[in-house]
């Protein structure tokens, strides 16, 4: 197989892993309105948590991957605090978390900035053995696996009472108020949902890649608005919740692909993160762009009509 089909190959298989990261941030910049930015630090307390458990506790790869999820799900609920208990406003309370969890994360590691993994069995390791598939190979299966089963979930989910309360906390807080929701609760569920997704995310990235580091999560909120946007535009005709859940997984896949054939036609993988952010700044700006454009032509159009 060519450089080229190897390189693709793998980023879809990390694209699927970090859709499952993409789903969290869908959780909280979609349906709340809130650029979470814990994400950076929950995904790296994941993949930290699960390579220790797995190392020096002698835990079982899959339990591992449960406890990276609790891991990011309490560090969802400290950022839930600092907002909505303290009201310190969302964007900062992540960043207080996100600040921490690097100190955390060293910690959790005995004070080591990474942990290798490579002679420890994983659950991408036993697919392998199963299998005989290829590390990218076993790494998209399990990637898609808990990807399908993380969209039925959550399908599931936001279809309960408390789900389509936490939605429409986003669309209009006040009336959800009005209507005795507690919006403060449910602002609290969503963040620790969503940072769960994250830290088995992290979990699992972790365990493809055989190694924990606590820079493992740095740029992940970009990365997360970059596939969101990518995902939406691929699949905004289909108006389905279910489909906008697998946009996510969807875009992460896309972002990966344009990264491995950018890297591949010789760009320096340093600029890699100024790609990322050009990538969401266009992404962002285009809507904007054409909403005036059209407004502009509107406006030539009635005068020339007139």
């Amino acid at each position: 197989m060519s450089g080229l089909m190897l390189a693709l190959q793998g980023a879809v298989a990390q694209g699927v892993l970090w859709g499952i990261m993409v789903l969290g941030v869908y959780i909280t910049y979609r349906l709340l309105d809130i650029a979470d930015l814990t994400v950076d630090g929950s995904f790296a307390l994941g993949g930290c948590v699960c390579a220790v458990m797995i190392l020096n506790h002698n835990v079982d790869p899959a339990v591992a991957l449960l406890f990276a999820t609790i891991a990011g799900a309490l560090a969802g609920a400290v950022t839930g605090a600092l907002h909505t208990v303290f009201e310190i406003p969302a964007i900062l309370a992540g960043i207080l978390t996100q600040i921490a969890l690097w100190s955390v994360n060293l910690r959790v590691m005995g004070g080591k900035s990474n942990m290798p993994l490579l002679k420890t069995n994983t659950v991408i390791s036993r697919m392998v053995d199963m299998t005989g598939l290829s590390q990218s190979q076993a790494s998209l299966a399990v990637g898609i696996v808990v990807a399908l089963i993380m969209v039925a979930l959550l399908y599931w989910f936001f279809g309960t009472e408390i789900g389509s309360a936490l939605r429409a906390t986003g669309n209009n807080e006040d009336m959800i108020r009005a209507l005795g929701v507690n919006t403060k609760m449910t602002k609290m569920i969503a963040l620790m949902l969503s940072n769960a997704l994250v830290g088995l995310a992290g979990g699992l990235v972790c365990q493809s890649q055989k190694y924990a580091d606590i820079n493992m999560g740095t740029g992940a909120i970009v990365i997360g608005l970059a596939a969101i946007v990518i995902g939406e535009v691929l699949m905004g005709r289909f108006h389905w919740f279910a489909s906008r859940l697998a946009s996510a997984v969807v875009g992460a896949v896309v972002y990966f692909l344009i990264r491995a054939i950018v890297l591949q036609l010789g760009m320096n993988a340093n600029d890699m993160k100024l790609l990322s952010a050009v990538i969401v700044a266009l992404a962002l700006c285009f809507p904007v762009a054409a909403g005036k454009w059209r407004i502009r032509k509107s406006y030539s159009e009635d005068g020339g009509d007139e």
